[in-house]
């Protein structure tokens, strides 16, 4: 079983560290006015640095327990309810969206910044997704590789569109009794389920209505969030095995319908609070939730995450 999402994890904490650990005044956190290049290019160098050491330590930490194959491909679009599919357009997204702010941070232009910042993600994934072709264990997944591009779509038809993103990803994640029954597969530890037990992992859509509505007095930071997720999976798809380990419990897809906030949209001067707003806006709130499931069962949680 493989996850993006700690892929875009890794790349996301590293960054942000480089970062802070230049200068930890406002200063530095304020995008330049114009091409800064060494900014640029400090950006580019570490960024490299940072994606070849991923790819060399994914392929030894990873991979390096699997035997090679040639190049194949597997189609694996049925597996996990496309929990995983999800997780491809979150990191994509997000990747992308860091990797334009990125750019703009160094004074690049807004075209740079859509070529070069936007394709960060899908660039880094697609890669991996190479890796996995010459895995016996797994193979390239035409499924993820279009769910890489739907992440990036997401936002460059934003900013070519409205010029800003009205519409973010987002991720939350509660604990399930079924990372038990696999623990070597789902996790376990809390921060290993986080990232492998699909039961748990619920992404969202979170909408800011005061963009599409600029003359309400809707609040600026007030979002509705429409949400995705599944439980009752064991195994990719085989409900059978799921059988043996739960006989009451469904493979079950859930959608949801809550209320979010947009913490870029708050109002301060700190360019350091903007960025670190910027990166915990990743992050759906806990908020009151209507569940509605593929069983045609309606729930309503008072605090869901």
């Amino acid at each position: 079983m493989k996850n993006r999402f700690a892929y875009y994890l890794l790349f996301l904490f590293v960054n942000f560290q480089f970062g802070f650990s230049q200068n930890n005044f406002d200063s530095f956190f304020k995008p330049s006015d114009s091409l800064n290049k060494s900014r640029r290019n400090g950006l580019v160098i570490s960024e490299s640095i940072l994606a070849a050491t991923a790819l060399v330590g994914l392929n030894q930490l990873w991979y390096a327990d699997y035997s090679k194959s040639d190049f194949h491909f597997i189609n694996d679009n049925d597996q996990w309810n496309q929990i995983d599919k999800a997780g491809h357009v979150f990191s994509s997204y997000h990747l992308g969206s860091f990797g334009a702010q990125a750019l703009k941070w160094s004074g690049c232009n807004r075209k740079s910044q859509l070529i070069y910042g936007s394709t960060i993600g899908f660039a880094f994934l697609t890669t991996v997704e190479v890796f996995d072709g010459y895995s016996s264990e797994w193979g390239f997944s035409l499924g993820d590789v279009a769910a890489n591009a739907g992440g990036t779509a997401l936002y460059v038809s934003q900013e070519l569109l409205w010029k800003e993103q009205r519409i973010v990803p987002k991720f939350s994640f509660h604990t399930t009794e079924y990372a038990s029954a696999r623990p070597n597969v789902l996790g376990s530890s809390v921060s290993e389920q986080v990232l492998k037990d699909y039961n748990g992992q619920t992404y969202w859509l979170s909408g800011n209505l005061h963009s599409f509505f600029k003359q309400s007095k809707i609040p600026k930071w007030f979002n509705i969030a429409i949400g995705y997720g599944a439980e009752g999976m064991i195994t990719g798809s085989d409900e059978l095995v799921n059988s043996v380990f739960f006989d009451e419990k469904q493979r079950t897809r859930q959608f949801y319908l809550s209320l979010d906030a947009d913490l870029t949209k708050i109002n301060t001067k700190s360019h350091f609070l903007k960025t670190i707003f910027s990166v915990i806006n990743t992050i759906k709130i806990p908020a009151p939730t209507l569940e509605v499931n593929s069983r045609g069962v309606v729930n309503f949680h008072c605090l869901y995450f």
